[in-house]
């Protein structure tokens, strides 16, 4: 409880849950990185052949897969901060009542 109460401030600003979700969000929007990347690289004329169209329409996927890890990272960790600020209260409530009876 002495922990979170020294850090819940720090974790509730929205620089603070972007950094630290940032890695998870990476990892989440990996494989479609790799899979982007792949086809540039080792079948350029495969998405040309299957969809009719230019390869150019990678740039939209790679703007929508950045706004995602965006996404990503705040509510995943905004949603962590809800988590352990409602366990904290609930403890915190808890000790509280448990000293008014001694």
């Amino acid at each position: 409880m002495a922990y979170w109460d020294s850090v819940r401030l720090t974790y509730s600003r929205f620089s603070s849950k972007l950094m630290r979700g940032l890695p998870m969000a990476i990892v989440f929007t990996l494989p479609i990185l790799i899979s982007i990347v792949g086809v540039e690289l080792f079948s350029p004329d495969w998405f040309t052949k299957i969809s009719n169209k230019a390869m150019s329409s990678t740039w939209p996927i790679l703007i929508s897969l950045i706004i995602i890890i965006f996404f990503f990272a705040v509510a995943r960790m905004h949603f962590k901060w809800e988590m352990n600020e409602q366990a904290y209260q609930e403890l915190k409530k808890k000790s509280s009542s448990t000293e008014s009876k001694i």
